[in-house]
């Protein structure tokens, strides 16, 4: 292949790391690549994550470049990306998913359990804050912002040059090993992962997207997004994520889930922490990932999900990476989670797979 590929990335340490893993795995399929760096409103803005809507906040910026030709795929981290399918855009590939596991992070490696009573622990997620104090009602839950590196300078005692104002911080397993900081004090913590999480999604133009329903040649490009996808990682990844669809569930909604062993888990979680709802399906019995998601979301919705939490909790944010509206997308499933047909959003995950 002659072609380098433009790899779209966001510009934090994280996704950085991200973008180079996947262009490692383009090498050594013979493919060149360049990375191409954009800043989205998710980098640039200052309220809390639960204020400004996770999914969607940080994919936007590159999911424009991507449709305006800046770059030819783009990085994203699956559980970042709203469910709803965009017009032009594909997920191409899911290569070998890390560890969906949240970590306890400490200065002396304790578990949840040993922390003091009214402990500070922070972390940007009602899905997590909502775990957290059905697990111990005493934490105190501090609503934090920042990459990793910042968010561990905060734990009070694990870095030489800051004070620090925490207890604890809770982060995914997955950041820590992708950016070599396995020596950082943590401990797996019994919760379940947001849909997706420590999986990347590869996203591409519509006519590079190596679909098997296409009757002509693929594109070199195709051929190596084709190669560069791990099957059992996208299915694991899509039927969380058709959960989530099933569900019509809200950016800041408390909802996690997890495929692991064959068994697709997820549980709805009300924002205190007071109540839980959560089931299981086997996936025996459901070919495509989209369909077993959906099985479990609308068990899930039997079952009294709604009463819970909030499902369609949300927040649409509007402004582009540098202020104002990217045009002509704003508005637009490139920002937000709509209303739609969840059995569709479903079909548009992993339909290839």
């Amino acid at each position: 292949m002659t072609q380098t590929v433009r790899i779209g990335t966001r510009r934090s340490e994280l996704a950085l790391a991200q973008a180079r893993q996947v262009a490692a795995a383009l090498a050594r399929l013979g493919v060149r690549s360049t990375t191409v760096a954009v800043t989205s409103a998710g980098d640039t803005a200052r309220e809390p994550l639960s204020k400004l809507g996770t999914v969607g906040v940080f994919a936007a910026r590159l999911r424009t470049a991507l449709l305006e030709n800046e770059c030819d795929i783009a990085v994203h981290s699956f559980k970042d990306l709203p469910t709803q399918k965009i017009p032009g855009l594909e997920t191409a590939a899911v290569p070998k998913r890390e560890t969906a596991a949240d970590v306890l992070v400490t200065a002396s490696g304790a578990e949840l359990g040993d922390l003091r009573q009214g402990a500070k622990i922070g972390t940007g997620s009602p899905r997590r804050a909502a775990q957290l104090k059905r697990l111990r009602p005493d934490l105190r839950i501090m609503d934090i912002r920042g990459n990793i590196g910042t968010r561990i300078s905060r734990v009070r005692g694990l870095h030489p040059q800051a004070e620090g104002d925490l207890d604890a911080v809770v982060l995914a397993h997955a950041g820590l090993i992708r950016l070599g900081r396995t020596d950082i004090p943590s401990r797996i913590l019994p919760i379940l992962p947001a849909p997706a999480q420590g999986a990347l999604a590869v996203e591409c133009r519509s006519q590079d997207c190596p679909a098997p329903e296409k009757t002509h040649p693929l594109s070199p490009l195709a051929r190596a997004l084709e190669n560069l996808n791990d099957p059992e990682s996208n299915f694991s990844a899509s039927a969380e994520r058709a959960v989530l669809a099933g569900l019509q569930a809200g950016c800041a909604a408390p909802v996690g889930a997890v495929y692991e062993n064959g068994i697709l888990r997820a549980g709805v979680f009300s924002p205190d922490g007071s109540s839980a709802l959560e089931a299981e399906l086997p996936a025996a019995q459901y070919p495509h990932a989209g369909e077993l998601g959906l099985a479990l979301a609308s068990l899930l919705l039997e079952r009294g999900a709604e009463s819970v939490a909030p499902l369609h909790l949300n927040k649409t944010r509007r402004s582009g990476g540098s202020g104002g509206d990217i045009s002509p997308f704003a508005g637009s499933a490139l920002w937000r989670e709509e209303k739609q047909d969840p059995t569709a959003a479903a079909n548009d995950i992993s339909a290839k797979w």
